[in-house]
């Protein structure tokens, strides 16, 4: 993986580059909303719909929707002049078939992580060896 910055990438002290939408949709996320965090995906997790009999991929300037013949739908943000997507976790965990999801996390993009933490956070139960504690000076 690269360490390159990509687009979009801001440094500290930037100012804030997100529309106002995403601080009102957070602020209900950290209300306790959490179904309608953002996950974003490259706009290629699409291909495979498109070129499949039942299946529908449409559209409109900001958003979009996939219909499948069978009966299930999921709706879309499109962002990044149609390079990216976005979905909201609850429409993800409640309408995407469980046959699709291998599909759609292979195209799944997030920003760098700490393994060590989610490895924790994912059940692991306890603190890491992962250095000594100490102050994080500004």
């Amino acid at each position: 993986m690269s360490t390159k910055p990509g687009p979009g990438t801001v440094a500290a002290g930037d100012p804030p580059a997100n529309p106002p939408q995403v601080a009102l949709l957070y602020r209900k996320v950290l209300a306790g909303d959490t179904g309608l965090a953002q996950i974003w995906f490259r706009s290629g997790v699409l291909d495979k719909y498109r070129g499949l009999a039942g299946f529908r991929v449409l559209r409109t300037n900001s958003a979009g929707r996939i219909r499948a013949s069978g009966g299930w739908t999921l709706d879309f943000g499109i962002a990044d002049d149609d390079r990216l997507i976005h979905v909201s976790a609850a429409d993800l965990a409640q309408r995407l078939p469980p046959t699709e999801r291998q599909h759609w996390l292979d195209h799944i993009l997030a920003p760098a992580v700490s393994g060590t933490f989610l490895v924790m956070r994912l059940g692991a139960g306890h603190c890491m060896d992962d250095g000594d504690v100490r102050d994080w000076p500004g």
